[in-house]
């Protein structure tokens, strides 16, 4: 049976309390337009935590040479040592956040949940709360920017919201595509020559041409959850990834697809949840996910090396350091590794 969500990925226990979060579909069914959030006059900061980088974190991005790095209780923490010190940033809310999107070294945008929308200015030293809902109990998982001024945030039970005045104000637009049965978005990117693309729950699969005003609703290759989406940097060349191993390549902007052969080193077949892949400076390709599974690609994405982690520990994003290791977030916080994605000293 296909599980319905991304945060199966990781670890039934640590992750009990976002589950929690996302349960209520019938709430949900039928929801007005959002309107823009009145943010409370004295807003609730996260605590600071020495343990803060050992905390769950679900998502790491790059502010110019900065790495920032989301999660649990609205931690986000920044290091400009590539990743060997972290500073915990100012941040209103005590939510889980669960992912972050930078546009340039300054301009970064956090979701998480309670439809929950944060902003920075500063390269992610401090932040502001630019939306939030409430009443709609359900998390929003990736955001995208186009520039400083058009965005789009993705979400649980089918939500995609748009601002087109830098965050001031947020429309939810879910219309704009075909899924009545309000399957959950997990991840949203832009692919070289072709557009943008979402990627979903039961193999949801959505691409745009025209910045997300219309979408087409494409076949997918898969009916199992896709937890993520990357562009590999070649012309219409993208990865779709999700459940138990299964991981996607298009040469031609998702109009077909060629699925990817994954073995481990002991000649077994990768079972594991992906939940996260980047496209490093060299232009090789990693994927993570769940029982410390590290994936890398010199090709571009057309067949993959597999490594799993002695530690097993569920893995939620992978950025690089300037050096070529690898920085890996997730279950137990941050883990700078060898290139491979071992521990240091592991063969």
């Amino acid at each position: 049976m296909c599980e319905p969500i991304m945060w199966r990925l990781r670890s039934t226990k640590v992750m009990r309390p976002m589950l929690q979060a996302l349960s209520l579909f019938a709430l949900l069914a039928g929801a007005a337009p959002l309107v823009q959030a009145q943010a409370p006059e004295q807003p609730v900061y996260s605590v600071p935590s020495a343990k803060a980088a050992s905390s769950l974190l679900l998502d790491i991005a790059h502010a110019g040479k900065r790495l920032v790095a989301v999660g649990e209780r609205g931690h986000i923490l920044y290091s400009d040592n590539d990743g060997t010190r972290w500073e915990q940033a100012k941040v209103p809310t005590r939510q889980m956040l669960t992912a972050v999107f930078f546009l340039d070294e300054q301009h970064g945008w956090a979701v998480g949940h309670d439809a929950l929308i944060l902003a920075t200015s500063d390269g992610g030293a401090t932040w502001n709360k630019q939306f939030e809902d409430l009443q709609r109990e359900a998390p929003l998982l990736d955001v995208w920017f186009k520039d400083r001024q058009h965005g789009l945030a993705i979400g649980a039970y089918g939500a995609l919201l748009e601002t087109t005045d830098g965050g001031s104000t947020w429309e939810d637009v879910s219309d704009r595509l075909d899924n009545e049965d309000a399957y959950h978005l997990n991840a949203i990117t832009d692919v070289k020559d072709v557009g943008l693309f979402i990627v979903g729950e039961m193999g949801s699969l959505f691409r745009s041409a025209d910045g997300g005003e219309t979408w087409e609703t494409l076949e997918g290759p898969y009916q199992g959850s896709l937890f993520g989406v990357l562009a590999t940097g070649e012309s219409q060349s993208l990865l779709i990834y999700g459940l138990r191993g299964h991981l996607f390549h298009s040469a031609d902007g998702g109009d077909s697809w060629q699925q990817i052969e994954l073995s481990t080193a002991n000649g077994g077949t990768l079972e594991f949840g992906l939940s996260n892949a980047a496209l490093l400076a060299d232009g090789s390709i990693v994927v993570v996910g769940h029982g410390g599974s590290v994936l890398r690609s010199s090709d571009h994405g057309r067949s993959f090396s597999v490594f799993n982690r002695a530690d097993r520990v569920s893995l939620a994003a992978v950025t690089a350091a300037a050096d070529g290791s690898l920085i890996l977030v997730g279950q137990g916080g941050v883990r700078l590794t060898s290139s491979t994605g071992a521990n240091p000293g592991q063969q």
